[in-house]
């Protein structure tokens, strides 16, 4: 469910699930194994995320799977993308999201987790609809959005549930630059091999000091949030506009 290609030093990976790059258990696990390749691999010193779909960087969880699901196999999946998440945020090596597509829900989550974001120019939309239907936003996703958007801005975004186009996000400061369609991905591998070519170690610190503070929150938090979201997933108002949300998706 991924692409890999290897340029110069970054491994640019692309989402390349049909048209919406929707998450499940199979496509979080294997971007989970290749972020451990990423982690050890010597020779990769940056790491680019993409979509194989022009319409979408990644529309979130695959809904009409996961509705389905029993409690404890969605247990297992949202904890794998938790982990998926927490180890995408914390890898010792320079992340860019290049997002030519909507970003949607658990799509507009990995991009957050990325250390720079960016977007196609145009109708290109993020956001995290999840108040919309009945659960909350994960955790991780909500700790890293008020750290790079403000506290402000984050409660507007997750109170809300709305979509955001390039140049508002620019100016909220969840995306980096907004670029003409076919400069997001060549961009996004030249921001990431300028900051590969820094020594790693230094790199890999530097990163460390800013990513750390958040990350031991989540973790000490970790167990609590991620049970209240399953117990939300399956509450009565939550099953019911998911199943709305099916027949849109």
């Amino acid at each position: 469910m991924i692409r890999i290609e290897y340029h110069d030093g970054v491994m640019l990976v692309t989402l390349n699930r049909p048209v919406t790059n929707a998450l499940n258990l199979q496509l979080v696990n294997e971007l989970a194994e290749t972020l451990q390749e990423v982690k050890r691999d010597p020779d990769v010193r940056g790491l680019v995320v993409s979509g194989a779909s022009g319409k979408f960087f990644s529309i979130g969880f695959d809904i009409p799977q996961l509705v389905e699901l029993t409690r404890e196999d969605f247990d297992t999946f949202y904890r794998a993308f938790n982990q998926l998440c927490i180890d995408l945020y914390t890898l010792p090596k320079p992340t860019v999201a290049a997002i030519t597509g909507h970003a949607i829900a658990g799509g507009c989550v990995l991009a957050l987790c990325c250390d720079y974001r960016f977007i196609a120019a145009g109708r290109k939309l993020m956001g995290l609809n999840e108040i919309k239907l009945g659960v909350p936003v994960p955790y991780l996703a909500d700790c890293i959005l008020q750290r790079v958007a403000g506290v402000r801005n984050g409660r507007d975004m997750l109170d809300g549930g709305e979509f955001y186009p390039p140049e508002q996000l620019l100016r909220m400061g969840v995306v980096d630059r907004v670029l003409p369609l076919e400069q997001v991905l060549p961009e996004s591998i030249d921001k990431a091999r300028s900051l590969g070519a820094s020594p790693q170690a230094a790199f890999a610190m530097i990163k460390r000091n800013r990513v750390e503070t958040v990350e031991a929150r989540v973790l000490a938090h970790r167990e609590e949030k991620e049970r209240l979201f399953v117990e939300c997933w399956y509450s009565d108002k939550a099953r019911e506009r998911l199943r709305e949300a099916i027949e849109k998706f």
